[in-house]
């Protein structure tokens, strides 16, 4: 059985192109600029990544509300669904499962 290869080739823009792409089109999606983009992974169709968006602004800014969307990008990096995946308050900490 072959296994699929993810629907990258010579020319189509790598992982850093892609970052840019998907935190502008989300930016423009939401009307609000993207704090930072934590992941970026090829997939078999194009490219997955996870943008933080602040979407609600407080003082002192630990306290505001971030918004973590999944973005699918296709091989040449247009934007094909966004779905906000968290929320949380930007101190939050991340606890390990157990």
């Amino acid at each position: 059985m072959a296994t699929r290869r993810p629907a990258h080739r010579r020319g189509a823009p790598g992982a850093a192109a892609v970052l840019r792409a998907a935190a502008e089109q989300l930016a423009e999606l939401l009307g609000r600029p993207p704090d930072s983009v934590s992941s970026v992974k090829p997939t078999e169709d194009g490219w997955e990544a996870v943008v933080e968006v602040v979407e609600l602004e407080r003082i002192p800014d630990t306290t505001s509300v971030m918004g973590s969307y999944t973005v699918a990008l296709d091989a040449e990096g247009e934007l094909i669904s966004y779905e906000r995946t968290r929320r949380y308050s930007r101190g939050m900490v991340d606890r390990p499962d157990r």
